[in-house]
């Protein structure tokens, strides 16, 4: 197992770094699997290949962060704000995404597959190439213009 040391945290699978400032921080290819970020800042942190499956991130500040081919299948993004993030070929697979501010992001090519999107605010999202088959969302889900959920295979639930 590799540790990191990062603004005086340290960083390894299933650490627990809720509410932690790890705002602007180079995490990229680091291992947080089942890591506890809830309520983290990570503002701008680059995360490019991390690997945050089954990560809690829930109510985590993740705008502006670059995570570009990061594994977060299976993570809890509930309330998180991850406006104006880059998600280009993020495994989303499974996550909990509910409520979550996804406004601007940039999720081409992204896998959310069986993703929970109930709440979600996904306007203005570049949703290119991304994979939705199964994903569950609501009424309140909030898409980008002109983007239709059900043909790429959204479920809505009442």
């Amino acid at each position: 197992m590799v540790v990191v040391e990062v603004n005086g945290y340290t960083i390894e699978p299933g650490a627990n770094l809720a509410e932690a400032n790890l705002l602007m921080a180079d995490l990229t290819g680091v291992d947080l699997r089942g890591a506890n970020l809830e309520g983290a800042d990570l503002r701008g942190a680059k995360l490019t290949g991390a690997n945050l499956g089954q990560a809690n991130l829930t109510g985590a500040n993740l705008e502006g962060t670059n995570l570009t081919g990061a594994k977060l299948s299976g993570a809890w993004l509930g309330q998180a704000s991850l406006e104006g993030a880059n998600l280009r070929e993020v495994k989303l697979t499974g996550a909990n995404l509910e409520g979550a501010n996804l406004r601007e992001v940039n999720l081409a090519e992204a896998s959310l597959t069986v993703a929970f999107l109930v709440g979600a605010n996904l306007e203005g999202a570049n949703l290119g190439g991304v994979f939705l088959y199964r994903a569950k969302a609501n009424q309140d889900t909030r898409w980008p213009d002109g983007f239709d959920p059900v043909a790429a295979g959204v479920i809505f639930e009442d």
